[in-house]
């Protein structure tokens, strides 16, 4: 896979406890270290980014476990825009450990989590992240078409 860089981003509000933000960022990208950026007198946004696939990996499981690939897949293939892909996930529900897309910046009610990353092949690295569960599907389905004891079971459908 081409070489690629995810950057981080998540405002933190004047109402929110900045230790829960950040473990909400870290539920999601658990190698990423995040520093606090000022954005005005008062408001400010956490920032971080990682470069290794590897530190993608804990959201490709979210993924997986959730059951969202596909959705995430649709999500992450309308992000894409030239050699980036931008998406945003719920903050408060990355603090529990989940993983949920948000369609527009403004459906996180305190802000979105907000993943750019740019390479050269963002659709490739679609593929890794989010791969289509319909393909895995029908991988199985071959596999148990060439199985003989799939010749019996075929008899009955």
């Amino acid at each position: 896979m081409s070489e690629f860089l995810a950057r981080i981003e998540a405002p933190l509000n004047p109402t929110e406890d900045p230790e829960k933000v950040l473990h909400a960022i870290r539920n999601l990208f658990p190698k990423c270290a995040p520093t606090i950026a000022r954005t005005d007198e008062r408001h400010a946004k956490f920032e971080g980014s990682v470069a290794r696939l590897e530190d993608l990996d804990n959201l490709k499981s979210l993924l997986r476990q959730e059951a969202i690939r596909d959705a995430a897949r649709k999500l992450l293939f309308k992000g894409v825009s030239g050699s980036s892909i931008v998406v945003h996930l719920n903050k408060q529900v990355a603090f529990a450990g989940k993983a949920s897309f948000c369609e527009r910046y403004d459906e996180s009610p305190l802000g979105p989590i907000t993943l750019t990353i740019t390479t050269e092949n963002p659709e490739q690295l679609i593929d890794w992240l989010a791969p289509s569960s319909r393909s895995w599907r029908q991988i199985e389905d071959q596999a148990a078409r060439a199985s003989p004891t799939s010749e019996r079971s075929r008899q009955f459908e």
